[in-house]
């Protein structure tokens, strides 16, 4: 990990008008331990449709705002302070349902996957299918692309472009 007076690397990226995702602590600097990101998700956005992560967990912790989850068949809701665990093998979601910015920080363990998001950005904000579903394979993520209608209409979210 580096030394707590160097900043670390800042890289952004935004997904259309939806979820912003800033490098906090980068795997490779945890010995692959863990990666963690920070991710804003502006009012009525879906953050990512049903899916499963093969090989990681996934832990959002609340800065502000208020995010909502669902993890298998559960719906939770977190504010400041509070987590929403997302284990591996489980399909979950993610959504801000509220009128205001929701920021939380994503810790991803093992660390790797939080690389998928940088990797991602482009492929997606261009619509493009084949390398998108390239880097999911690699990252050995499922997405349900089927659940994004149902999860837009029950939680009067907005699209992202």
């Amino acid at each position: 990990m580096q030394p707590a007076n160097i900043p670390p690397q800042v890289e952004q990226v935004r997904f259309g008008r939806g979820l912003g995702t800033r490098r906090v602590i980068p795997s490779r600097d945890t010995g692959g331990a863990f990666g963690l990101v920070e991710h804003d998700l502006p009012p009525h956005q879906l953050g990512s449709p049903m899916h499963t992560h093969e090989l990681e967990d996934e832990y959002s912790y609340v800065l502000s705002g208020r995010l909502c989850a669902q993890i298998g068949s559960a719906v939770l809701h977190a504010g400041a302070g509070e987590v929403i665990a997302k284990p591996r093998g489980i399909p979950h979601a993610f959504w801000n349902g509220e009128a205001d910015t929701v920021r939380f920080l994503e810790l991803i363990a093992p660390g790797g996957f939080e690389e998928y998001f940088f990797e991602l950005a482009a492929a997606l904000n261009a619509r493009d299918l084949a390398t998108m579903s390239t880097i999911r394979t690699r990252y050995r993520l499922t997405v349900m692309p089927e659940s994004v209608p149902e999860l837009m209409e029950r939680y009067a979210l907005h699209p992202m472009f």
